[in-house]
């Protein structure tokens, strides 16, 4: 008997065309010869998904450490497509857009839904924005945030789109509330076969009193460790407990709220510092690309250091922050460092850890 996983939906369509199981190899060696660099990756993909072992090897986007390859179960891959239609409301026939890499998990996915769930999906090429010159009305789609603000415009022709890769500014959430569309920024990871929690983006605030928390999908169980960092029992796609470098604070059994990574702490003169809730004040602030991160130094041990992509009137520009009365005054950066251009990781996410190697040499 064919394994679950390779039981291709009677109403799965690729680029408008019905697709059946026996289609896939014929389709996947047709992608990889004469398609375009970004549909090459798919028909790798699809060769993949039909070669009968069970297992997916998929390299994480390298946003907190170097890039690596991890081994998924295609099973578990298939039941995270069924709770993702099951909370999405997503039907055979719906149509479907795929703007992401397939070289990662979040593109893998959506190619995954649409064969498992039977939805009609569309490749472009992984753009900016990638429904320019498409006039076309989707029912589900997943984006990056940078997507997102490039297509804000057009974003209307989506009913239901979710955004995860990166936290969404607060400028760009008040601005995608102004959409028709249905905007959902998830929280997941490449371990988790994308995402395991979501919110609304038009919450504002939840029952709990906590701005913008994030809920978690049915079967799926959270904790925190002695770090503060979130713990994760999702056993239809991970059989393993997942120990995260996320800090959060719990909720409730179903919620939490992201607070910013375990990686990034900065301790400056004894003084515990997430940068994330730092750069949260500055949003409103600052229109180039920036962070916050720690530097040496011999009195704190770290400073507190905006670094800013571009050039911005320094002198001008620290005594704006010293006036802020969001900020704490432990929280004020000490020094401002502009570089031209950040480092990126493979998808395109900002490196810290790399632009900070850049900075210091």
């Amino acid at each position: 008997m064919r394994p679950p996983y390779l039981k291709v939906h009677p109403r799965f369509k690729l680029n408008g065309f019905p697709i059946s199981f026996k289609d896939l190899d014929e389709v996947g060696y047709s992608l990889i010869k004469e398609g375009e660099p970004h549909e090459q990756i798919v028909g790798h993909f699809l060769l993949d998904w039909i070669d009968y072992s069970p297992i997916l090897r998929v390299r994480t986007s390298g946003s907190t450490g170097r890039p690596k390859l991890i081994s998924l179960k295609k099973q578990l891959m298939v039941n995270s497509a069924l709770a993702t239609g099951e909370f999405f409301d997503l039907k055979p026939g719906d149509s479907t857009l795929l703007c992401l890499s397939a070289a990662y998990i979040a593109g893998k996915m959506m190619l995954a839904r649409a064969m498992v769930l039977g939805l009609e999906l569309d490749l472009v090429l992984p753009a900016s924005n990638p429904l320019l010159g498409n006039t076309k009305t989707y029912d589900f789609c997943a984006m990056v945030p940078l997507q997102l603000e490039a297509a804000l415009e057009q974003i209307n022709q989506i009913k239901k789109l979710i955004v995860g890769g990166a936290p969404i500014s607060k400028k760009l959430r008040e601005k995608a509330q102004l959409t028709r569309a249905q905007i959902f920024e998830t929280y997941g990871m490449t371990e988790t076969i994308t995402h395991i929690a979501v919110r609304k983006i038009e919450q504002t605030v939840c029952s709990s009193g906590v701005e913008n928390s994030f809920i978690v999908l049915p079967g799926i169980t959270i904790k925190k460790d002695e770090r503060d960092c979130l713990i994760i029992n999702a056993p239809e796609v991970n059989p393993e407990t997942i120990v995260t470098n996320d800090i959060v604070k719990i909720i409730s059994d179903t919620q939490f709220e992201w607070l910013g990574r375990y990686d990034n702490i900065i301790n400056s003169g004894g003084v515990k510092i997430i940068p994330e809730r730092i750069e949260g004040k500055l949003e409103s602030v600052i229109n180039n690309r920036f962070f916050i991160a720690g530097m040496p130094d011999e009195k704190l041990g770290q400073k507190i250091v905006l670094v800013v992509e571009g050039e911005v009137d320094k002198v001008a520009f620290l005594k704006k922050l010293k006036s802020m009365k969001e900020l704490e005054k432990y929280e004020v950066p000490k020094e401002i460092v502009c570089v031209s251009d950040f480092i990126e990781t493979e998808n395109g996410k900002v490196s810290r850890k790399y632009t900070l190697q850049q900075i210091l040499g």
